[in-house]
């Protein structure tokens, strides 16, 4: 399992990482100077959940932007705050 989306593929960017020194020059500085930049990459917020896909559900790793949109369903497991059914106890 690779570290990307389940749903929208997303996986991870690169980009750079910036290092400056010295002040602002609104702050009253001489400007700002850059002294390093390095590769560095952006990874997605997976997590993992249980979704529910027809008869079927399974884990797999979703994007946080997935899961707040509404995208999965969830596995339940058993509606909350309900006792079982009458004719199961016996």
């Amino acid at each position: 399992m690779g570290a990307h989306c389940y749903l929208c593929e997303k996986k991870p960017s690169f980009g750079n990482s910036k290092v400056e020194r010295g002040k602002a020059k609104y702050l009253g500085g001489n400007g700002r100077k850059t002294t390093g930049i390095t590769r560095r990459q952006f990874h997605p917020n997976l997590q993992a959940v249980c979704i529910q896909e027809g008869e079927i559900a399974h884990k797999v790793r979703v994007c946080v932007k997935c899961i707040r949109a509404g995208k999965i369903q969830k596995k339940v497991v058993r509606a909350p705050f309900t006792l079982p059914a009458a004719d199961s106890l016996n």
